[in-house]
């Protein structure tokens, strides 16, 4: 059988996961209606896992296999893809973001890709020896248009005081940054709160994530040295939500948080 339009199995692993999803249901004559059934879900929740949108769980798996005797092959590719690290994870994660009803994002280094200015970004990605920049810094940017809709997401976000003090591209273009920072918490959608230097170690020392809430599940992304990855087991995602709220608990007020941007803006030279 030949790939079927807009799944590539050799891309990653779980594109093979989910196109041999596909092809085993065709083989045995199903819709995505009777897989749905199989699986206990809907048939635009099949159409998603066939898609590569949405990554099936670990139960489901198991049940494709037991119910086609397909010999572990379903749980055993989705083991090994989900030990691996996911070239198109990224992709799937804007598609996300781009539906996100609620962002909490926790920013241990840099500003969250969502409140960067274009001066900014640049700096982070010409810093970051990006190809071609420009294409990199349009689509960081189109990112950004969930913000302006009409009914944006609530966007909840916590940032390291370093992150803040850090001079990215220079110390213009950080004041730039801070302001629109700013700027941005003020609007009735949107919390900022620092994490001031005093806290010590905390849990957020490890790295940044972002839980994004959707009309109907809850996924997450956690950032890494060269790549990230995306989480979606639901018990996963519950632990960084509640470590979101840990480190939100040693955090400076709203108001105590935006003294504390103006007071690095003054000390910007």
């Amino acid at each position: 059988m030949a790939p079927m339009p807009g799944i590539d199995p050799d891309d990653s692993l779980w594109s093979w996961l989910a196109f041999d999803l596909r092809f085993h249901r065709e083989g045995r004559g199903l819709t995505q209606a009777e897989v749905g059934k199989i699986l206990g879900v809907t048939k635009q929740q099949v159409h998603n896992l066939e898609s590569g949108i949405r990554k099936p769980n670990k139960m489901q798996a198991q049940t494709l296999d037991a119910v086609w005797g397909t010999g572990g092959h379903f749980a055993r590719l989705r083991k090994f893809a989900e030990e691996g690290h996911d070239r198109n994870w990224f992709r799937t994660f804007v598609l996300y973001e781009a539906r996100a009803c609620i962002v909490k994002a926790y920013s241990s280094s840099i500003v969250h890709g969502l409140l960067q200015t274009p001066d900014y970004a640049r700096a982070l990605l010409v810093a970051g020896h990006v190809g071609d920049v420009e294409a990199a810094l349009a689509a960081r940017m189109s990112r950004q248009a969930v913000l302006g809709t009409e009914h944006p997401p609530e966007m909840w976000v916590l940032i390291n005081e370093s992150a803040l003090e850090q001079p990215v591209g220079g110390p213009a273009v950080m004041r730039r940054q801070l302001a629109h920072l700013l700027e941005v918490s003020r609007s009735p959608n949107f919390v900022l709160r620092a994490v001031p230097r005093r806290v010590g170690a905390h849990m957020g020392l490890d790295g940044s994530f972002t839980v994004i809430s959707t009309r109907n599940e809850r996924v997450a992304y956690l950032e890494a040295l060269g790549g990230g990855r995306l989480a979606q087991e639901s018990a996963e995602v519950a632990g960084l939500a509640l470590r979101f709220d840990r480190i939100g608990a040693d955090a400076l007020s709203r108001t105590d948080s935006r003294v504390l941007i103006e007071r690095i803006m003054e000390g910007m030279a």
